[in-house]
């Protein structure tokens, strides 16, 4: 196969994959409850999943700062309900998590 046709092929495989781990993602944040406050795109308890991507874009410390107020809880800086502490959820999965949410 030539070169030129290889290029294509690795991007789109590279694209399925990307948006495998999405899913994957998506259903790590379901697996841990945190869309029992959060969803996409809409309010419900705390800030849409795209919001909190918006605030943090281009910040270079933002997966770790997010990651903190998760694990530690939040107060005041989505208005006044607070985000209660999120100690049960793996390092491993509140990693994915908090990048699946900054990729939005």
């Amino acid at each position: 196969m030539k070169a030129t046709r290889l290029i294509p092929l690795t991007l789109a495989f590279g694209l399925l994959i990307s948006a495998g781990q999405a899913v994957a993602d998506e259903a790590t944040a379901k697996a841990n409850g945190c869309t029992a406050c959060h969803a996409l795109d809409k309010k419900v308890v705390g800030p849409a999943y795209k919001s909190v991507a918006n605030k943090y874009k281009g910040d270079a410390a933002a997966a770790d700062k997010l990651a903190k107020e998760v694990r530690t809880g939040s107060k005041g800086i989505w208005g006044p309900v607070p985000m209660p502490a999120q100690a049960k959820i793996s390092d491993a999965d509140l990693k994915k998590v908090v990048a699946w949410i900054l990729a939005q």
